[in-house]
């Protein structure tokens, strides 16, 4: 069907003092190490409390994306299907991986994981994909 698409979501989470470049070169790296090349990249998703964040409304800006703000109920709905568990983001956000949920929730409930939580110094990204049918 020529009609079908695949949507591709970047899940990022990171620390308050992360800059805009550090969430660019880590969704750079999560696209080259998922095989992903081009224009590829449908939005950039982080929770509620990042995403009014000037670091990430200018990473979304620099990939020519739209940002998304995952609401705590769209989180915990995803974060079931994260495969990443850290004690710390369990501990300050309820779900195992910020980056892992934001991409599941942004892509919708169809949505799986394509690349799990990759790590730079302040920022974590994964990738998610759902398939659409027109």
């Amino acid at each position: 069907m020529g009609g079908d698409k695949t949507m591709i979501v970047a899940g990022v989470g990171f620390r308050r003092n992360a800059a805009a470049d550090e969430i660019v070169a880590l969704v750079e790296q999560a696209l080259a190490r998922a095989d992903l090349m081009g224009d590829v990249l449908d939005r950039l998703a982080t929770i509620e409390p990042l995403a009014a964040l000037p670091a990430f409304t200018e990473a979304a800006r620099r990939l020519s994306i739209p940002a998304v703000s995952v609401t705590g109920p769209a989180l915990m709905e995803a974060a079931p299907r994260v495969s990443t568990h850290s004690a710390r983001s369990l501990a300050a956000h309820g779900v195992g991986s910020v980056a892992e949920a934001a991409a599941l929730a942004a892509g919708g409930p169809q949505s799986e994981l394509i690349l799990e939580r990759i790590a730079s110094a302040s920022a974590t990204c994964a990738l998610a994909r759902r398939e659409i049918h027109s």
